[in-house]
């Protein structure tokens, strides 16, 4: 499906539907925290569960509360990619961890593929800012394949600090580097990166308005963004909200992981087309990422991974609790694993 709006060509594949679109003006208005402490996903609107300040700053200390206890468990049992697999539709869920593995590096490769960066662009990419770094690993690896220096921040301090090790240990500090930030309002001037890199940390943000403007801000002209997050799906032409029962499902996860309620990924292509960006393209991968929650719920079973899961604390407990929601959310379709790129005017 291809429409041109504004300035912006729009591509999303393999979607079947896209919300219809909305005046940017409305959409920003809809986009932003309400008063209310919980509403329902709706066309054109985000819900979010954090709106009042307090709220947001307990949603930031939760979030950093989180990935504080969690991500050494990650690491111990995963490795220091902390997002999804890119997996073949009909690839074989009995891989092994090193598959497992590389199927995450490929999620990157991927991403960039997807994205249209070329192999001359490739060689103009100096600066990468990461958002949402978890451990680093994206980070380094961009580092290393573009030979750019890489910026990632985190609202944990526990990562912050892995990050930089983990860097020091592979001789790349001079090359990348971690703090603590808030995506909402990045420590950067304007137009400082040629690549804006977000692997799953979209869906933490409670406000999405102010997440793509700030990435838009620091992306350098000519630079791409890449959003790779979790959504709900798309609504239909007939429909104004989500099913009762799929806000519910959605809930339940958000307590867990310390998630605002959820938005499609017509809701990232319409906020990219209010800042008339370029070559804007989606795309769901849902089926590309099938294999990935049931793989992480079988290592949480081994003896490593119960005694590991034990130690960590309660909420990787309940953390891996909620996994088989996500895959009841990914099997009835609620769930969508949605790629987003653009890029910037010159």
């Amino acid at each position: 499906m291809k429409a041109t709006l504004a300035a912006s060509s729009l591509t999303c594949r393999p979607h079947r539907k896209v919300s219809s679109f909305h005046p940017p003006s409305l959409l920003l208005r809809s986009l932003r925290p309400s008063s209310a402490s919980m509403t329902t996903a709706a066309r054109g609107s985000v819900a979010v569960t954090a709106t009042a300040t307090s709220s947001v700053e307990a949603l930031r200390e939760g979030i950093a509360e989180f990935y504080n206890e969690t991500s050494g468990l990650w690491e111990e049992i995963w490795g220091d990619h902390m997002h999804h697999g890119f997996y073949d539709p009909d690839s074989s869920v009995q891989l092994s961890d090193s598959g497992h593995r590389e199927a995450q590096i490929r999620m990157i490769e991927e991403s960039i593929r997807f994205a249209g960066v070329t192999e001359e662009d490739e060689k103009r990419i100096k600066r990468v800012v990461d958002v949402g770094c978890g451990i680093g690993g994206s980070s380094r690896y961009l580092a290393s394949k573009f030979g750019a220096e890489c910026i990632g921040i985190t609202l944990s301090p526990f990562q912050a600090k892995r990050a930089n090790d983990l860097a020091a240990a592979q001789s790349l500090s001079h090359k990348v580097s971690f703090q603590v930030a808030d995506a909402l309002e990045q420590p950067f001037e304007d137009g400082k990166f040629d690549l804006v890199w977000s692997m799953e940390s979209g869906e933490h943000m409670p406000d999405k308005v102010k997440f793509v403007k700030e990435l838009v801000r620091v992306a350098a002209p000519g630079g791409r963004i890449i959003i790779v997050t979790w959504c709900h799906r798309n609504l239909s032409q007939v429909e104004e909200t989500l099913q009762p029962w799929e806000q519910d499902l959605l809930n339940k996860i958000c307590k867990t992981f310390y998630l605002p309620a959820w938005c499609s990924t017509s809701d990232y292509v319409q906020l990219l087309q209010s800042h008339s960006l370029q070559d804007i393209k989606c795309a769901d991968w849902s089926e590309n990422v099938a294999p990935f929650w049931p793989a992480v719920i079988r290592t949480a079973l081994t003896w490593k991974g119960l005694v590991s899961l034990l130690r960590s604390g309660m909420k990787s407990i309940k953390g891996a609790l909620t996994m088989p929601l996500m895959i009841e959310g990914y099997k009835k379709g609620v769930i969508k694993f949605g790629i987003i790129t653009c890029q910037k005017p010159l």
